[in-house]
């Protein structure tokens, strides 16, 4: 009789802890198609999840021209039903970049790859942003400036803040750049 009710317990246990965790991987998905928002600006995919930790600064190395630029933040972002890029660009030859040094953890925005800019130390941290007050990865450059990086792959990055000023005037902050190299 012991082993009876013994095992109709465990049994029983078993039971609830399958059920709850499965509910747990259900919420969880749940959650990542909500975050995921996914579109295509000038034929490069956008799709854009904010990252779950901290991203390696050497990931932000390189080259990138900016290809999208989308007006308003990230929340608004993944709210918008239709979401589309308002980016146009005025370069005839060249396009709107941003190169970063990780290994010297500075960088230059340059306009139509041709003006000159000066190099602009930053630092790279995973924690509560200032701006924002959430737990993301971000760039502090200035002392008080800042930029959320939404996410970076070997591909594209996104990026949110003042990253243009001649954007940022029309309400662009979030911004969809492609590795050139």
């Amino acid at each position: 009789m012991k082993k009876i009710i013994f095992l109709a317990s465990a049994v029983f246990v078993l039971h609830s802890c399958v059920v709850s965790t499965a509910a747990k991987v259900v919420k969880g998905a749940v959650n990542v198609s909500y975050k995921a928002v996914k579109g295509t600006v000038n034929g490069i995919s956008w799709a854009v999840s904010k990252a779950k930790g901290k991203i390696d600064e050497d990931r932000v190395d390189g080259t990138w021209k900016v290809v999208g630029a989308y007006k308003g933040s990230f929340e608004d972002f993944t709210n918008d039903q239709n979401p589309e890029s308002s980016f146009t660009s005025d370069c005839t030859e060249g396009f709107d970049q941003i190169i970063f040094k990780a290994k010297k953890s500075k960088f230059k925005p340059v306009h139509c790859s041709s003006e000159k800019e000066d190099w602009v130390k930053y630092s790279m941290e995973f924690g509560k942003n200032p701006v924002t007050k959430e737990k993301e990865n971000y760039i502090e450059y200035n002392s008080n400036n800042y930029i959320s990086v939404i996410d970076v792959n070997n591909k594209t990055m996104v990026l949110e803040g003042n990253l243009m000023p001649k954007l940022a005037f029309s309400g662009a902050k979030l911004y969809l750049l492609e590795k050139v190299k």
